[in-house]
């Protein structure tokens, strides 16, 4: 498996179908998918992962499996993931963890590392992440890795606000 990244806590690697069962478990969780359409069914949690393969080939970067370190378990998907705003294609920063992993940082801590990626390694000019007006959670982290509001726009048919920042 391909490893990307490694920050204090975790590791960021390439997803892969073996992966199917965590994936599957987080995106049917009703608080995990509260700002998305609906809970993923095991099928397109499938998908998702063979889209997220897909962009590792095509971008050599998508969205990636988090593990802890000490224990090797996944907590989550954080990752760059090329997304069409307003006509215009941009780096997006998304981030994912799974509930029984909440408020401990792994988001803010994953997501700086994945920013840092972007402009180090990969010499993006900026990144943005979309974030849904009421999903004041995710707010918070892009304000830690340093994202301001942008503007608002319409994504995937609900509103959204770009979060953005640019390479320092």
């Amino acid at each position: 498996m391909n490893q990307i990244l490694e920050t204090n806590r975790l590791t960021l690697r390439e997803m892969t179908i073996a992966d199917l069962d965590f994936i599957s478990s987080m995106l049917a969780h009703p608080e995990v998918m509260q700002y998305y359409p609906k809970c993923y069914s095991r099928a397109e949690a499938e998908a998702w992962i063979q889209r997220q393969i897909a962009r590792y080939r095509s971008h050599g970067h998508g969205l990636w499996l988090v593990s802890e370190k000490e224990t090797n378990e996944p907590v989550g998907q954080v990752g760059l993931a090329p997304q069409v705003v307003d006509g215009v294609e941009e780096p997006e920063v998304g981030y994912l963890i799974h509930r029984p992993f909440w408020r401990r940082g792994l988001a803010s801590e994953a997501a700086a590392a994945v920013r840092d990626y972007a402009f180090g390694v990969l010499a993006k000019p900026r990144v943005i992440s979309l974030i849904r007006p009421e999903n004041t959670p995710s707010q918070g982290v892009a304000r830690k890795i340093g994202m301001q509001p942008e503007k608002r726009t319409m994504y995937a048919g609900l509103e959204h606000i770009v979060f953005a920042l640019a390479k320092a």
